[in-house]
């Protein structure tokens, strides 16, 4: 039976599993008494359960073998249709809402971008609220498997810049490459990712209770943590009951989106016994340690202005403040530290919003879940432009390859640039059409950002004054939900979509 549903469709047992996993919370709401939700949640997956048999008895006989641009097409259907199913429950469940709010909620969550039109915890209930982090902490685990199985052999989703982005990768090798068979390859994927991410997000769920977290809240948060999406039932890390120990148990696990070398070599692009040495990994570090260094002595001049600066406990929640939500930013999972707010009252100074964007634009790392333009395009940009100034200072210098550059394709800053242009373009297309629509230009450009960089706690937080999402009309909400889904597979996997060679192969 297994060899049977292994010959499917990729998008067809995506939508099988989401019937199977909507029992979750059809089980929780049940025990919670919540009946209409339980029922709901029961009927919804017994239904997509249904049309998932008769659409795989009547493919059970296909055995065409697909090719790795089948499973890029599957994967663009599962963040456009899938969250059109795995509205359904919500829709129902919660019963005083639109279906195009349900849909912006499933394609924000499963985009791992968690930005929300219910601002107000209480509004949706527990079960709605631990459907919300079960979608988006699969969509984090697809795009893992996703990075390994479809997007490498393709150069795609960061790898078209490193030269070892699969075993046996040739640098010189150019143009989008087709492995013998992708079902295998996802399978053995999947079997070796899924137990490291479902066994970090049980870790970091105990560590998170153990630390004084309710079993939901800490459940979400560890979700939210290992998908990035920084999905929260209780409204942030204020509310979570689990303390500083808890935010450092957070931080240890935002570690996982900054390189992939942290959890998997399965890449082949990093070495296990390299990790210290990964270039995206110490970039990350660098970041970390830099700008919260920088903002802490922009609020140290401030608190000394005050004369506050001899308060040494608040200045050292303060540091904690600005490296924990730095951290959060960067990997684009958007919680903020309840120290964040006292680092402001501590120097008088408001921290702009354009930091957090700028961090948000960086990124974590190629193929984690993460978003953003991603570190390791960001270092080979460096790499550049490190290479030209050496030529503007002495203009007959041969420039040698350094042993860590040697993982970037020869023409690996100018695809990482191209990539950069494609988003920088991106930013500007959106923000125009949000424009034409008729939100703000600092809304538009605000919301353009976090939707891009799949950071949507950046709606509330980089903003003047948080923007009312609720409040915009569904063609906003729907243009939104687009360029999720593009910042999600990104401009550079549209566009080989869209490319004659790749289906011809």
């Amino acid at each position: 039976m297994l060899s049977s549903l292994s010959r499917l469709p990729l998008f067809l047992l995506l939508f099988g599993l989401s019937g199977i996993v909507m029992y979750v919370p059809a089980i929780y709401a049940g025990v919670l008494h919540d009946l209409h939700e339980a029922r709901s949640f029961f009927y919804s997956g017994t239904l997509v359960l249904f049309v998932f048999g008769l659409i795989a008895l009547a493919m059970s006989h296909t055995h065409e073998a697909p090719r790795s641009v089948d499973h890029l097409v599957a994967l663009f259907l599962a963040f456009t249709v899938l969250p059109a199913v795995l509205a359904l429950p919500f829709y129902e469940g919660l019963a005083t809402t639109t279906y195009v709010n349900a849909y912006f909620e499933m394609v924000s969550s499963l985009t791992t971008t968690g930005a929300t039109l219910y601002d107000n915890p209480d509004r949706l209930s527990p079960s709605l609220h631990l459907w919300r982090g079960i979608v988006a902490w699969f969509g984090g685990l697809l795009m893992w498997i996703a990075a390994v199985a479809i997007f490498s052999p393709l150069n795609l989703g960061g790898f078209e810049v490193t030269a070892q982005a699969d075993p046996g990768t040739d640098e010189t090798q150019h143009g989008p490459r087709i492995i013998a068979d992708p079902r295998k390859r996802l399978a053995r994927a999947a079997k070796a990712l899924i137990p490291i991410y479902a066994g970090l997000t049980l870790v970091l769920w105990v560590l998170l209770m153990i630390m004084g977290s309710q079993a939901l809240g800490g459940l979400m948060h560890a979700m939210a943590v290992l998908s990035t999406s920084g999905i929260s039932p209780v409204g942030g890390l204020e509310n979570a009951q689990a303390g500083i120990g808890g935010e450092v148990m957070l931080f240890a696990f935002m570690v996982f989106a900054l390189s992939r070398s942290t959890f998997s070599n399965e890449t082949g692009a990093v070495r296990r016994d390299a990790f210290w040495r990964d270039y995206e990994f110490r970039l990350g570090v660098l970041i970390v340690v830099l700008v919260p260094c920088f903002l802490f002595l922009r609020h140290f001049l401030g608190a000394y202005e005050f004369e506050d600066s001899q308060n040494i406990g608040a200045a050292l929640r303060a540091a904690w403040g600005a490296v924990f939500t730095v951290m959060s930013f960067l990997t684009t999972t958007g919680f903020e530290s309840t120290d964040w707010q006292a680092a402001q009252e501590w120097s008088g100074l408001s921290t702009p919003g354009i930091i957090l964007m700028g961090l948000a634009i960086v990124g974590g790392g190629v193929a984690t879940t993460a978003g953003g333009v991603k570190l390791l395009r960001v270092y080979a940009l460096y790499l550049q432009g490190y290479g030209e100034i050496q030529r503007l200072v002495h203009p007959s210098v041969v420039v040698g390859r350094r042993s860590d550059a040697r993982r970037i394709r020869r023409k690996g800053a100018q695809i990482a640039w191209v990539v950069f242009m494609l988003f920088a373009i991106s930013i500007a297309v959106v923000s125009a059409v949000l424009a034409f629509l008729g939100v703000g230009f600092e809304d538009a450009f605000v919301l353009t950002i976090a939707a891009l960089t799949t950071t949507g706690p950046l709606i509330s937080v980089a903003a003047e004054s948080p923007i009312e999402l609720a409040a915009q009309s569904d063609a906003v909400k729907l243009v939104l939900a687009a360029t999720m889904v593009v910042a999600r597979l990104e401009t550079l996997a549209i566009v080989a979509l869209m490319s004659p060679e790749l289906w011809q192969k």
